[in-house]
């Protein structure tokens, strides 16, 4: 004699479902429906987690390696020119959107 039931169908299962919430008594519908109601938002939020708090991929960070023989002045001069290259940058990106600007007709 076996201890568990044999499997049923999803169709005899909603029809069980249908029949339960049948009878009418209100106890029973309340009940019901809390439980209906709290497996469709334990579904819902494995579904909408997957998507949400996902981290970023790792950043690679490069770094020039200098030697401990640099001077200041050499230190100085590489300062300078890379502040030389970030406002040639900035200029060329201001210049963009001007461009930009002038076609869109925003003035």
């Amino acid at each position: 004699m076996p201890v568990l039931p044999r499997p049923s169908s999803p169709r005899a299962a909603f029809q069980d479902l249908k029949a339960f919430f049948r009878r009418g008594n209100r106890d029973h519908l309340l009940g019901g429906t809390l439980a209906l109601l709290i497996t469709a938002i334990i579904v819902v939020i494995f579904f909408v987690d997957e998507s949400l708090n996902t981290a970023p991929p790792p950043q690679v960070i490069y770094v020039e390696n200098y030697g401990p023989d640099r001077t200041d002045a050499q230190i100085i001069a590489d300062q300078k020119q890379r502040a030389a290259d970030r406002e040639a940058a900035a200029k060329a990106r201001q210049q963009e959107f001007q461009k930009l600007e002038k076609q869109l007709g925003i003035e």
